[in-house]
């Protein structure tokens, strides 16, 4: 095994959730401010994921107070406590970038609904006879 791969799996998180580009996500950020460190959120849409292994990151887009903030993050980051996804979008590019010139109504995204399926109730298991002399019986 090489060097540079033991390390990088020694760094890697263990959960990371499935980011595509189009989802909402809530990310817990660890800032430092002098000698205090507390944690920031920031939630936006996902407007690409790129890399891959423990360069992999993503950049998130929001628009607060009309002015567009994009930040991006390192996935495997000590600096990254928690990514949530609220919600999965449906888009057919990678990278949305076409988002940046577009304003409110314009810029929703539809939510991917895949199909839920009920849960089937398992069929009852009949004991089938262990030997000839029962089934006679």
């Amino acid at each position: 095994m090489n060097v540079i791969e033991q390390l990088e799996r020694e760094q890697q998180k263990e959960k990371v959730p499935a980011l595509r580009a189009g989802d909402t996500v809530r990310v817990h950020a660890k800032v430092v401010e002098g000698t205090r460190e507390r944690i920031q959120v920031f939630e936006g849409t996902v407007i690409r994921v790129t890399g891959g292994g423990l360069r992999r990151n993503f950049t998130v887009r929001r628009v607060t107070h009309g002015v567009g903030v994009e930040r991006t993050f390192m996935i495997h980051s000590p600096r990254i406590d928690k990514v949530d996804v609220l919600r999965h979008g449906d888009v057919r590019q990678g990278r949305l970038y076409y988002l940046r010139g577009k304003v409110g109504r314009e810029a929703r995204i539809r939510e991917r609904r895949s199909l839920v399926r009920e849960a089937e109730p398992a069929p009852a298991v009949v004991a089938a006879p262990e030997s000839e002399e029962e089934e006679e019986a």
